[in-house]
């Protein structure tokens, strides 16, 4: 795979989807609306995304897609008349997806509505309520301890109609029409980590694969959380045939180790090649067993679907404090974890489009590697042993079954190793490719 040389350049890379996160921290983002449009054409400056719209009531499957939620300005005001809490402020003060309300309340009610993190004073936590109708605001506790007995003035200047829920879609065909999905969330508001991380990373892995020579087709999707990829899959069954693997992207600008969550199916080639990538990255990793329980992998990995897709992200969602709160800012992601989180991802794409499953065509014993200059590859002793064994075990083992990450795994030599290798016996005519 030919990925342009500019895609290693990762410090750059890195302040690149940095800049992007930090342009649109922002806007005011929900599973509807305005906010999710603004987002989607913001990405259209980097690649040419197309915007979906399905409009509320179609159903899909179980579920019914919802009306559409803007909002404008929303705040409280105390008996002097000052703004104790403002969405101009901060987004995340409003409960998301709040109905329109203009009305004044003692204080004592007006907590019924209040939403704040005791165990972090400080800090503003993001709550949401998509589908049942009320109101509520969200502030940290030290304001909340602050507030006096009296009267407020509680405004929401917000709208719940009929409209749409968009996504967004990018397609690169590829020398076959199977497919390598990529996936990730645009339904929150100003967090960082969980939700902006992953759409910077997806849409420079996306810009980036553009210029590539691809075995795969690749389809990118921008989607609400939960319905959207629902509503994707619901309108795109027939085409999800073609999906040979998947990756959600979450979570992927923090300080933490990678950790990748198995699909559904557990040994599945993704599954087997992001493994082998953590293993040999020389970093600290976790591997996770599937659970029904998570991002939107559970809906791809739905028993109706099955699909061979996993979730690739640094720490977990909800295993670190600042998870879903307005410490989730843009000092909590750092340019140098986008950029490593990046490789890992390019990591794994040149695996599966290199992974290929060859035929030895001199399988009667080994063939004689001295005359044809291969029995002595230059190089460091153990670099030579290393090649030499590289050498034998896929000769061994390329009888048209085994993969070259089986061959990788079942060696303990590096994919990289293995590869490079195989290309070499193809130049000698050793191999053949066992094309599908």
């Amino acid at each position: 795979m030919n990925i342009s040389s500019e895609l290693r350049d990762l410090d750059r890379l890195g302040l690149e989807m940095y800049q992007l996160v930090a342009d649109l921290y922002p806007i005011c983002r929900s599973i509807t609306g305005d906010g999710v449009r603004h987002t989607l054409q913001g990405l259209q400056q980097y690649i040419p995304l197309e915007i979906q719209e399905v409009p509320t009531g179609t159903q899909v499957f179980d579920w019914t897609v919802p009306k559409e939620w803007n909002v404008r300005d929303a705040y409280i005001k105390n008996d002097r008349g000052e703004k104790v809490v403002d969405f101009q402020v901060s987004n995340l003060h409003l409960l998301n997806y709040s109905i329109p309300i203009h009305q004044k309340l003692p204080l004592s009610q007006l907590k019924e509505h209040l939403f704040t993190l005791p165990a972090h004073p400080d800090w503003i936590p993001y709550r949401t309520s998509y589908y049942q109708e009320t109101w509520g605001f969200c502030l940290s506790h030290h304001t909340l301890a602050q507030l006096e007995d009296g009267e407020y003035e509680v405004s929401i200047d917000s709208s719940l109609t009929d409209g749409h829920l968009s996504y967004g879609e990018y397609f690169l065909p590829g020398k076959t029409d199977r497919e390598i999905l990529f996936s990730c969330h645009i339904c929150h508001p100003s967090l960082c980590n969980d939700n902006l991380s992953g759409i910077a990373l997806a849409t420079f892995l996306a810009k980036y694969l553009s210029t590539a020579t691809r075995r795969y087709s690749y389809r990118f999707v921008f989607i609400p959380g939960t319905i959207g990829a629902i509503t994707w899959l619901a309108l795109n069954t027939e085409l999800t045939r073609r999906i040979q693997h998947g990756l959600v992207i979450s979570g992927v600008g923090d300080a933490g180790a990678m950790t990748y969550k198995q699909s559904r199916q557990g040994n599945a080639e993704i599954d087997r090649v992001v493994s082998h990538v953590l293993q040999n990255s020389g970093r600290a990793y976790a591997i996770e067993e599937f659970s029904p329980y998570g991002y939107d992998e559970r809906q791809y990995c739905s028993p109706g679907f099955n699909l061979p897709v996993g979730r690739l992200s640094r720490t977990p969602f909800g295993t670190y404090p600042e998870y879903h709160t307005s410490a989730d800012n843009l000092d909590f992601v750092k340019p140098d974890y986008l950029a490593d989180s990046l490789s890992i991802y390019i990591e794994t794409i040149e695996i599966l489009e290199a992974n290929k499953r060859y035929l030895n065509t001199n399988p009667y014993c080994e063939p004689q590697l001295g005359k044809r200059g291969l029995y002595n590859l230059s190089g460091g002793h153990q670099t030579t042993q290393e090649r030499q064994m590289a050498m034998l075990w896929i000769l061994n083992l390329s009888d048209g079954k085994n993969s070259l990450l089986d061959i990788a795994q079942r060696s303990k030599i590096a994919f990289t190793a293995i590869a490079q290798i195989a290309n070499i016996l193809i130049e000698h005519h050793l191999l053949t490719e066992i094309l599908e």
